[in-house]
C-alpha cells in the first residue's frame, strides 16, 4: 500500500483493500477527514483506469490544452502513460 500526502490531501492506493480500509479507519479515529471516494485527479493530473483490463494510467491533456492555449500554440497529441499490472 502507498500513502501519498500533499499538504492536506491523502491518497491511499494499493492492491489489498482490507489494508486500505483498515488504514482509512485508523485515520478517521485520529484525524477529522472526509472520504472523497475513488480518485479522478491528483495535482491536476487525470487518473485513467480500466478495471477489466487491469490498466492504470495518467493523462495531462487538460493541463496541456490550457498551457498551449495560453501561448496561442497548436495543441500537440496528448501523451498517455498506461501501466499494466503484472
Amino acid at each position: 500500500m502507498f500513502l501519498i500526502l500533499y499538504i492536506d490531501d491523502i491518497l491511499l492506493t494499493g492492491n489489498n483493500l482490507e489494508i486500505i480500509n483498515a488504514t482509512k479507519q485508523w485515520l478517521s479515529s485520529v484525524f477529522e477527514k472526509e472520504d472523497m471516494g475513488e480518485v479522478k485527479y491528483v495535482l491536476g493530473v487525470k487518473i485513467v483506469r480500466n478495471r477489466h483490463e487491469k490498466l492504470l494510467g495518467t493523462c495531462k491533456r487538460h493541463i496541456s490544452k490550457e498551457f498551449w492555449n495560453a501561448f496561442e500554440c497548436t495543441i500537440p497529441n496528448p501523451l498517455t502513460l498506461l501501466l499494466r499490472r503484472i
